[in-house]
């Protein structure tokens, strides 16, 4: 943490918190406002409103840190002009920028780092002693006995491990939380059993490499399906669903489950990043487009219906038009359900930073273009041949943008990275399972009406707190 000047004792003292970047992050987030929540503190989601405000930092890629920073800058102006009391920094980028932000940026008053979650109730008070967090990786594990407030309504996600070991160039996650360390199996499955008693019905497993889990329990390459058995035979969630697979350590028993088990969903998130040997080697993930066709072949033909999701980077150093058209024809052939894309990020900390034949910014934008108009009528041709069917989905609740729909999600659509289902003929609570006929289908999202309701949603008022 850092300086220890406009201290806020009140109890009353309300937060709200700007939570960006990914799922790994969001479940910090939560894990901090569950600390607050149980220290008496006013929980806003309206940051704008609050007296204190929490920015929940990413710094992934450079359009996360810029998106961080703009984040910071924005809530220091209004430290600036008395409108909040306090402005704490938490997340990735303090792990690896405290320094120069406590420099550059004075209106900030507490930084929090990834070890540090607990001491968030010092850092909104203006308690401790002021120290910033240890620029290293982080060493911290969650554990299920730590309060948790929900952000989410209906799924929530699971985070099975923290940090990395691959070394994979274009990425500086290692250096920021640390190496690879997986919770205990009977950990994870109390916290499963504790969010299913919260209302869940969705339960994402998420890591930096889920499918790496438990090898450092000496659990082997089966630690994820031994995990996923676990949970199924201990709780009654309805959907379970992992995502962030590494080619390199998927355990192929994973889709035998797939086939054998309807609650745990035929959905194979597998971040490929390429397709081309060279790009890949250069990129230190190894592989090519012949061994993943052969594996996403394999895994379809053990669970005919499973969605196959990917995220490619384009324009990475290396990548000509040779390399980026095995990119392309990969993509068409392999017809992925789900794709995302974004380009390289130049970052000075990362491993390949030094490396040579840099793409131009131009080039990528266009490269990233023709590779998502590539995908789109791939996607629009996919979501064409679930009209008519019936199908569960999972309430979300009111479309934010048009109150009258209410959005929900198919098992084929994972929380927050995929379409949706805009349903436009009935409606029921958020959390509720229930079965739909689709009706229209667009390149990322579908339109259907709900034919009855499965399992309701638990009666709550505001959102659940675990612990």
């Amino acid at each position: 943490m850092a300086r220890d000047r406009g201290k806020s004792k009140d109890p009353d003292v309300s937060v709200g918190m700007i939570g960006l970047g990914c799922a790994k992050n969001l479940v910090d987030g939560e894990v901090m406002l569950g600390f607050l929540q149980r220290d008496g503190v006013t929980i806003t989601s309206d940051a704008t409103q609050a007296d204190v405000v929490i920015v929940n930092t990413c710094g992934f890629i450079t359009e996360a840190k810029t998106e961080s920073l703009d984040a910071i800058l924005e809530v220091a102006e209004a430290r600036r002009q008395g409108a909040v009391k306090r402005l704490v920094v938490a997340g990735c980028m303090v792990q690896a920028y405290a320094n120069e932000m406590q420099q550059e940026i004075p209106e900030i008053d507490a930084f929090v780092g990834l070890d540090q979650l607990e001491r968030i109730i010092e850092a909104v008070r203006g308690e401790g002693d002021g120290s910033l967090p240890d620029q290293h990786g982080a060493v911290r594990l969650y554990d299920h006995s730590q309060p948790r407030l929900l952000s989410t309504q209906g799924h929530a996600f699971l985070k099975v491990a923290e940090g990395c070991n691959n070394p994979c160039t274009f990425c500086h996650i290692p250096a920021m939380r640390g190496r690879y360390r997986s919770r205990r199996l009977g950990d994870l499955v109390a916290d499963a059993r504790r969010l299913e008693k919260a209302g869940v019905k969705e339960l994402v497993l998420i890591a930096q490499d889920t499918t790496r889990y438990g090898e450092d329990l000496d659990l082997g390459k089966e630690g994820l399906r031994r995990l996923v058995e676990s949970i199924l035979e201990s709780t009654s969630i309805p959907w379970i669903r992992f995502l962030y697979a590494y080619p390199a350590t998927l355990d192929e028993g994973l889709f035998d489950l797939m086939a054998a088990e309807s609650r745990f969903l035929s959905y194979l998130d597998i971040p490929l990043q390429h397709a081309d040997r060279t790009v890949l080697k250069a990129m230190k993930r190894g592989g090519d487009a012949d061994s993943f066709r052969k594996m996403i072949d394999h895994a379809r033909a053990k669970v005919p219906d499973l969605t196959v999701r990917t995220t490619f980077i384009v324009g990475f150093p290396g990548e000509g038009e040779t390399e980026f058209a095995t990119l392309e024809h990969f993509a068409e052939e392999i017809r992925f359900d789900h794709m995302g894309a974004f380009t390289y990020s130049w970052q000075e900390e990362n491993p390949g930073s030094e490396l040579d034949d840099p793409v131009p910014q131009g080039i990528k934008v266009e490269r990233l273009e023709r590779l998502m108009e590539l995908q789109q009528p791939i996607s629009q041709e996919l979501n064409q041949q679930q009209v008519g069917r019936l199908l569960p989905a999972l309430i979300e609740g009111p479309l934010e943008e048009m109150e009258l729909l209410t959005a929900a999600r198919l098992e084929r659509q994972a929380p927050e990275i995929d379409g949706r289902l805009l349903i436009n003929d009935g409606t029921a609570p958020a959390g509720s399972l229930v079965e739909v006929k689709i009706t229209e289908a667009h390149p990322y999202d579908l339109v259907g009406t709900m034919t009855r309701i499965i399992d309701g949603a638990p009666e709550r008022v505001g959102l659940p707190v675990l612990g």
